[in-house]
């Protein structure tokens, strides 16, 4: 089979359109017409989402080995010369943007619709989702956003390590203890998979995924400000798992109009940007580890405010009562924070 004539390489939040590809190019010349496009250069190169016989290819792999459609999107990590010596150098520009939206009135107007909770009873019955680890019976459930939650996905670099928010692992094994963890992101399965394994998420043995979402769980709400906006309902998982409900879930995203359909169980975490700057300063999930555990045998998250989760103080009995480390089930020791 011929290879595709183009390929789409995604980085530093832009697509590259990479033409001309030829039927005996390897992926040595992939990653020189990448470094002409982005200038960063074919050894700094990562490619993500590329498979030959179960492996990342090797430089010498020919790209019509792969069976590439014409069109098909890679994922790069890599930085350019210039910005590696940049990234020792303080920002002159500390403002944080925050892509969200005000949507306090907004929450009271979605969350019991009735034709947006249609939308959530028809991806029940259609979505279909592929378990990594059976549900763990008395667990309760953590659902993740990647993207800004647990990864700077825009920032240039060339290991997922240097974009990785600092004490995710940590953060994970902790929680592990005592919750279900799901992963749920805005894109499609494809990153999500390629994202998971360059963090290292998907081969840790002190935890495990017990399922991951992509855009197609996601339904389209109007709302009278700001029109048509997508969400990620946790209905959806409730509908598919009889264990899993409102009292027991708890969710992190980074952009707060999320959680539109389901207020009370989403807890805004600050966004994790410029990693390069902000991985020797940034606590969050630190600090979150704490929270998740101070929670943990609480009867029903919805009567928590997850907004001022910074200032919960468990009382005596739910302090007695949260799992002791390590009483997780599985084998391993867990982490500590």
């Amino acid at each position: 089979m011929a290879a595709p004539t183009n390929l789409v390489v995604k980085w530093g939040g832009q697509q590259y359109n990479i033409k001309n590809l030829q039927e005996n190019c390897t992926i040595a010349d992939l990653k020189l017409a990448i470094e002409k496009e982005t200038n960063v250069l074919s050894e700094r190169q990562k490619l993500l989402g590329l498979k030959y016989k179960g492996k990342p290819p090797s430089d010498d792999i020919l790209l019509s080995d792969l069976k590439l459609k014409p069109g098909s999107k890679i994922m790069m990590m890599g930085t350019r010369e210039e910005e590696i010596a940049d990234a020792n150098e303080a920002p002159s520009d500390t403002v944080e943007v925050v892509d969200d939206f005000d949507i306090e009135d907004e929450e009271v107007l979605v969350e019991n619709r009735e034709e947006f909770l249609a939308k959530v009873g028809r991806r029940v019955k259609d979505l279909k989702v592929d378990i990594l680890n059976e549900p763990r019976p008395g667990k309760k459930l953590l659902v993740l956003d990647v993207d800004y939650t647990l990864f700077d996905h825009k920032s240039t670099a060339e290991s997922g390590y240097e974009l990785m928010r600092p004490y995710l692992h940590e953060f994970l094994t902790s929680a592990y203890e005592n919750y279900d963890i799901v992963i749920w992101s805005a894109t499609s399965m494809k990153w999500i998979q390629a994202k998971m394994q360059e963090l290292g998420i998907t081969r840790n043995t002190n935890y495990k995924l017990t399922f991951m979402l992509d855009s197609s769980a996601m339904i389209t709400v109007h709302t009278p400000k700001y029109g048509v906006v997508q969400v990620k309902p946790l209905g959806v998982i409730w509908g598919k798992f009889e264990q899993y409900s409102s009292r027991n879930t708890i969710m992190f995203d980074d952009v707060r109009r999320n959680f539109l359909m389901n207020p009370n169980n989403g807890l805004k975490i600050r966004p994790f940007k410029q990693a390069h700057f902000n991985r020797d300063k940034d606590k969050e999930l630190l600090y979150l580890t704490k929270y998740l555990r101070d929670i943990a045998a609480h009867d029903d998250f919805t009567q928590l405010d997850h907004r001022r989760w910074e200032r919960y103080k468990p009382s005596k009995k739910l302090k007695a009562a949260v799992l002791s480390p390590g009483d997780n089930g599985d084998e391993g020791d867990a982490a500590d924070v």
